[in-house]
């Protein structure tokens, strides 16, 4: 029995989610979160569904922080859903703690922007969630993906890269 156990598959590693990446295309913004009662599931534990809504939260305000506003978008007529999302729970927070969402935009590539994701403690000993997601341009009105990011757009995200677009 004891040498079934140890030869049960192991959990490849996906990517970069595994762990936070070198800060290569810049520094982390970082977003502060508390656990409430309306985050967690009757164990008191983080529902996983939680922290998907922080990495937004995270990344709107990243985006603010930048002179960004998500109604600016929407009035330009452009969107910026999910299309991809890696995520991966390394430990789950408890109701009462208090964390920091750390992100930062990776890439641009034409009209995909790419974010990269770490969930720790506030003293960073203590990672809860790593993840990257990707979001690409879509006019409202059409429904349609871009062809280009407005120029607004680009050059707020150029000064958050410190790149240019690929």
């Amino acid at each position: 029995m004891s040498e079934e156990k140890s030869q049960q598959p192991q959990l490849q590693s996906t990517t970069a989610i595994d762990t936070p990446a070198s800060s290569s295309f810049g520094n982390w913004f970082e977003y502060s979160i508390r656990v409430y009662p309306h985050h967690t599931d009757y164990a008191g534990i983080v529902w996983h569904g939680s922290y998907i809504a922080w990495l937004e939260e995270a990344r709107v305000a990243c985006l603010r922080a930048i002179g960004i506003e998500y109604a600016d978008l929407v009035a330009l007529g452009c969107d910026l859903p999910v299309v991809e999302l890696s995520i991966r729970y390394h430990r789950p927070l408890a109701l009462g703690a208090t964390a920091v969402v750390r992100t930062r935009m990776a890439e641009v590539t034409g009209v995909r922007i790419n974010w990269d994701y770490a969930i720790e403690s506030p003293d960073k000993q203590e990672l809860y969630v790593t993840a990257q997601v990707t979001l690409v341009a879509v006019d409202r009105e059409r429904g349609k993906i871009m062809r280009q990011l407005p120029s607004t757009v680009m050059d707020a995200l150029v000064r958050l890269s410190g790149s240019k677009n690929n």
